[in-house]
C-alpha cells in the first residue's frame, strides 16, 4: 500500500480483486481500506475509529485474517477498538500493533503508546502471527501466553524489563525477538519452547543467560549481539535437530561453547566459524579476541600488504577431527593484478599461508575463507603470487603462473629427502626504474625469490631461467652490461655474482645454476655500483606514497583528525569530509614503508587533552598498513589564554617510534627533508578566541558526586572520565542524551535551566543520567552504543579503549593473585611496547 502524507485522505482509486472479494471504502473519494482478507488501518489517521467504524457492519469482517493498526492513537480508543476484534475478526491468523511511524524534531522514532493488551485477545485462537515492536510496553501483556497458537512474536524496541515464566507455555512458537529492550535476565521456562527456531536478544543488558537455554532443541539461530555477556552456557549448542544452530555474538563476549554437534558461529567485525558434527569429541569453550595490527604481532614479507586486525583463537593449539571453516572479512585490494589474498596463521613459533578462497558478497565485501588446522593467530595478508612444488628426489619443474618465462628445474639427485619449495615474481614498471637512474636504456628482468623448507643446500646444481630485461635480446645486447645480482637475507645489500656463475643467455632468457635459494635479478644498465642501485630500486617497490591531513571539526575545532592516506584517496576522503570538518591542504607527498611506526607531536602551545592507549608523552602513535584505514581523532586543547587571543598551533608527523625528546621546530629536518628525515610533514592547527557566555558561571551549582559508572572486571569510567566525554559532545548532546534514553521533557527542563551554559547543559545531562545508572550493569556499554548511534564514533572508541585498559588491568590484578590462568603470551614484542 502506498504511503500517504499525515493529515490527508488517499485518492480515490478504483480497485478490483480478480477473486470477487469484497471492497470496504474508507469514505467518499477514498481508497479501500479493506481488500481481500487483508486489513490495513496503520498509515490512515484515525485508524481505530475506521475500525469501530468496520466493527459496526460485522459481515465484512469475518474473512479477515490479517489486520494492521497503528499504535500511535488515543490510549482509551485503541483498547476500545481492540476490545471488539476477537468478536468481529475470529479468523485473524495475524495482528500487528506497531509504533514507529511518527518521529520527534531530531529525526528519531517515537514509540507508540501501547502498555497492554485487552484480555480478550486470549481468545483469538486462531492467531499465529503478533507483532508489538515500537512500543512502551514494561511487561508482557498477560493474554500473550494464553495465546497457544503463536508462531512468531514480535516485541523488539520496547521497555521490557524482564519476560514472564509463563512465557513457556507457547508449544507452537517458533520465532522471537526481544531486541532493543532492557532485559537483565531470561526466564528458566524459555527452555521449555521445544519448536522454537530463531531467538533474536541483541541490544540488552543481559550478563548471563540460564542454562535451560540448551533446552531449545530446535533452536537454528541464536542472536546475543550487544549484551552484557562475558561467556554463555555449555548446555547451548546440543540439539537433536540435524540443522547445524547458528550464534552471533558481539565483542561483549569472549567465548562461546562448541559441542560435538557442531554449530555456525558469526563474531563481531566479520569474523564466522563452522564446526561440523564431529569436530570435537567432547564440549569445549572457545575463547576469541581481535587484535589491532602492530609490528611485533603482524607478519609481512618485503612486498606483502595487511588486509585485516589479527583475530586470536584459543585454546592455542587445538586441533579438530573434521576441518573447521574460518572467514575474515578483508579489506577489498586495490588491485589483484599478480597478487593473491592469503589467511597466515601461526604454528610453532612460525607463520605459514594458509590455502585461501575467496568470496564476494557485495561490491565491498570480501571474505577471505581457509580451513583451520588449529587454533592460534589469523590474519589476511595480500601477497606476490606464489607457486610452490614438492621437490622428489626425481627431480621436477616449477614454473611461475603469473610469469610464464620464469622456470625453476631441479635434476633427479638434486635433494634425498622430498622438500617445499615456492617463488615469487615482482615487476618494477620501466619509468620507475628511468626515473631511478636517469637512464633512458636502462632496464631489469622480474625480480624472482626463491624459497625452501630448511636451510640444507641442494646436493645438485637447480637450473633457474629468468626473461632478459624487456627491449632486449640476446642477439643484440651487450654483455658487459648484463648484472646477476643475489640477496640473501638478512643482509640488505645486492650482490653482482654475474662473474661467479655461468650465466647462459638464449635469444630471450638467462639461465643460471644454483645450490640455495634467495633473490636473484637481471639488470642492464652502464652504471657502476649495481647493488647499490639495486638495494633502492628494492624499497621503491616497497614504498607507498602517501598524503598527511590534519582537519579540525566545524562544530567543535578541538576535535582533530588525523590521517594517512595513499595518494590516490586523498581527493575522494577529502570531499566526504570537508563537509564536516575544515584544515590546511594536504601535506607534500612521503613515501612509506608497509608496517612503518609514525606518530603526531603537537606543538606551538597545542597539547592533546586526554590520556589515551595510543598516545606517549603527548605524542599520538601509527602504525602505516596501507589498506586499513590510518586514521584518529583526539582532543586538544592549550594552556594560553584562549580569551585573550586565538591560538596558532600546529601538528607535526615525524618517522618511527616516540623518542624520548623530538626537537619543537625541528627546522634541520625541515631543511634537509632527505629520505632518512624523521620529519615529514608540519600542518598548521588553529584554536579560535573564546568568548565567554553572558550566563557565564550559572551552572557553577552542579554538584558533580564521585561516582564509577561500570564493573572492576570490565572497567570503570571514573568522574574525570565522564568530565573527559562532557567536554567532547559539545552540540551533540541532545542526540546522545536521547539515545540514552532521556525524555525530550527533560532535555527542555536541562536547556532552560542551563541556559546561555552548553558546557553546564551537556555535564548535568551526562552526570544525572551516570548517577541514576550508578552499579547498574552494562551502563558503560550503554554509554558506548548511544554514543555510536550520535556518529560521535571518535569518543566512543576512546571511552572503549578506557574500559579495555580496566579490564585488562582487572584480569593482570587477579592473574597476580592466582585466581585466573595465565593467557598464552603474545608473539613478538611484550604487550607493554605494543603502542610504540
Amino acid at each position: 500500500m502506498a504511503t500517504v502524507a499525515e493529515g490527508l485522505e488517499p485518492e480515490a482509486a478504483a480497485t478490483g480483486d480478480a477473486a470477487g472479494a469484497a471492497a470496504v471504502d474508507a469514505g467518499p473519494g477514498a481508497a479501500p481500506l479493506l481488500a481481500g482478507k487483508q486489513l490495513s488501518l496503520d498509515l490512515y489517521p484515525a485508524g481505530c475509529q475506521r475500525l469501530l467504524h468496520l466493527c459496526a457492519q460485522p459481515s465484512q469482517l469475518l474473512q479477515v485474517e490479517f489486520l494492521r493498526l497503528s499504535t500511535h492513537e488515543d490510549p482509551g480508543l485503541l483498547e476500545a477498538a481492540l476490545a471488539r476484534v476477537p468478536a468481529h475478526l475470529p479468523r485473524l491468523r495475524s495482528l500487528v500493533l506497531k509504533g514507529g511511524q511518527r518521529r520527534d524534531k531530531l529525526g528519531a522514532c517515537l514509540p507508540g503508546t501501547l502498555t497492554s493488551l485487552p484480555a480478550g485477545l486470549s481468545g483469538l485462537g486462531r492467531l499465529a502471527h503478533l507483532d508489538l515492536s515500537f512500543n512502551s510496553l514494561q511487561t508482557l501483556p498477560a493474554c500473550v501466553p494464553h495465546m497457544r497458537g503463536l508462531d512468531a512474536l514480535l516485541l523488539s524496541h520496547n521497555r521490557l524489563s524482564e519476560l514472564p515464566e509463563a512465557l513457556g507455555a507457547l508449544p507452537a512458537l517458533t520465532f522471537l525477538t526481544v531486541t532493543h529492550n532492557r532485559l537483565r535476565a531470561l526466564p528458566v521456562a524459555l527452555g521449555a519452547l521445544s519448536t522454537l527456531q530463531r531467538l533474536d536478544l541483541s541490544e540488552n543488558l543481559l550478563d548471563s543467560l540460564p542454562a535451560a537455554i540448551g533446552g531449545l532443541s530446535r533452536l537454528s539461530e541464536l542472536n546475543l549481539a550487544s549484551n552484557a555477556l562475558q561467556s554463555v552456557p555449555a548446555s547451548l549448542g546440543t540439539p537433536t535437530d540435524p540443522e547445524m544452530p547458528r550464534l552471533l555474538l558481539t565483542s561483549d563476549a569472549d567465548s562461546f561453547p562448541v559441542t560435538p554437534w557442531g554449530c555456525s558461529v558469526t563474531l563481531a567485525r566479520g569474523v564466522r566459524l563452522l564446526f561440523p558434527a564431529g569436530a570435537t569429541t567432547a564440549p569445549v569453550t572457545i575463547h576469541y579476541q581481535l587484535w589491532p595490527p602492530r609490528p611485533g604481532l603482524v607478519s609481512l614479507g618485503p612486498h606483502d600488504s595487511l588486509l585485516s586486525s589479527v583475530l586470536e583463537l584459543r585454546p592455542h593449539g587445538l586441533t579438530f577431527w573434521q576441518d573447521v571453516s574460518l572467514w575474515l572479512l578483508v579489506v577489498p585490494p586495490r588491485t589483484r593484478l599478480c597478487r593473491e589474498v592469503v589467511v597466515r596463521t601461526r604454528s610453532d613459533g612460525s607463520w605459514s599461508d594458509l590455502e585461501t578462497f575467496l568470496e564476494e558478497e557485495a561490491p565491498k565485501r570480501l571474505w577471505a575463507r581457509c580451513q583451520v588446522p588449529h587454533f592460534s593467530w589469523f590474519l589476511v595478508v595480500l601477497r606476490p603470487v606464489s607457486n610452490a612444488c614438492l621437490v622428489p628426489p626425481e627431480g621436477t619443474l616449477l614454473c611461475s603462473s603469473g610469469h610464464p618465462g620464469v622456470k625453476v628445474t631441479f635434476p633427479p639427485g638434486a635433494t634425498q629427502e622430498p622438500r617445499h619449495v615456492s617463488m615469487q615474481v615482482l615487476r618494477m614498471a620501466g619509468r620507475e626504474l628511468r626515473a631511478l637512474l636517469g637512464e633512458p636504456e636502462a632496464a631489469v628482468s622480474p625480480l624472482l625469490r626463491l624459497s625452501q623448507s630448511g636451510p640444507t643446500p641442494f646436493l645438485r646444481p637447480v637450473t633457474v631461467q629468468l626473461p632478459l630485461p624487456p627491449g632486449l635480446t640476446g642477439l643484440d645486447l651487450d654483455r658487459s652490461r648484463l648484472h646477476l645480482l643475489h640477496r640473501a637475507p638478512p643482509e640488505a645489500t645486492w650482490d653482482d655474482i654475474t662473474a661467479a656463475v655461468a650465466l647462459e643467455v638464449t635469444h630471450l632468457y638467462a639461465r643460471f645454476q644454483v645450490t640455495h635459494f634467495s633473490w636473484y635479478w637481471l639488470w642492464y644498465t652502464t652504471k657502476a655500483r649495481v647493488g647499490d642501485l639495486a638495494r633502492k630500486a628494492w624499497e621503491r617497490l616497497r614504498l607507498h606514497r602517501v598524503n598527511l591531513i590534519a582537519l579540525q571539526r566545524r562544530r567543535d575545532p578541538e576535535q582533530v583528525l588525523l590521517q594517512c592516506l595513499p595518494r590516490n584517496k586523498v581527493d575522494a576522503t577529502l570531499q566526504r569530509l570537508l563537509e564536516r570538518y575544515r584544515g590546511p591542504e594536504p601535506s607534500d607527498t612521503v613515501e612509506m614503508f608497509e608496517g612503518e611506526k609514525f606518530f603526531a607531536a603537537f606543538e606551538r602551545g597545542i597539547e592533546v587533552d586526554a590520556d589515551r592507549p595510543d598516545c606517549v608523552e603527548g605524542r599520538i602513535c601509527f602504525v602505516f598498513y596501507s589498506h586499513l584505514k590510518n586514521v584518529k581523532e583526539v582532543y586538544v586543547t592549550t594552556a594560553l589564554d584562549r580569551e585573550a587571543q586565538a591560538v596558532r598551533g600546529q601538528v607535526s608527523f615525524y618517522r618511527g617510534s616516540v623518542p624520548t625528546e623530538v626537537p619543537e621546530e625541528a627546522e634541520a629536518a625541515r631543511q634537509r627533508k632527505g629520505a632518512d628525515a624523521l620529519w615529514m610533514a608540519t600542518l598548521p592547527l588553529k584554536l579560535p578566541r573564546l568568548r565567554a557566555p553572558k550566563g557565564r558561571g550559572q551552572g557553577a551549582s552542579l554538584s558533580l558526586a564521585p561516582l564509577n559508572l561500570g564493573d572492576a572486571e570490565n572497567g570503570f569510567l571514573t568522574q574525570a572520565n565522564l568530565l573527559s566525554v562532557a567536554g567532547r559532545l559539545g552540540p551533540d548532546w541532545p542526540t546522545v542524551a536521547l539515545h540514552l534514553g532521556l525524555p525530550y521533557r527533560e532535555l527542555q527542563r536541562i536547556r532552560h535551566a542551563f541556559r546561555d551554559d552548553l558546557d553546564g547543559q551537556i555535564r548535568h545531562m551526562l552526570f544525572s543520567w551516570a548517577e541514576r545508572q550508578a552499579g547498574q550493569p552494562g551502563a558503560a556499554g550503554l554509554l558506548v552504543r548511544a554514543l555510536e548511534q550520535s556518529d560521535r564514533r571518535d569518543v566512543a572508541e576512546e571511552v572503549r579503549a578506557v574500559l579495555d585498559l580496566g579490564h585488562r588491568k582487572y584480569q593482570d590484578s587477579i592473574r597476580r593473585t592466582g585466581l585466573a590462568p595465565e593467557d598464552p603470551p603474545l608473539p613478538g614484542p611484550p604487550a607493554s611496547q605494543a603502542l610504540a
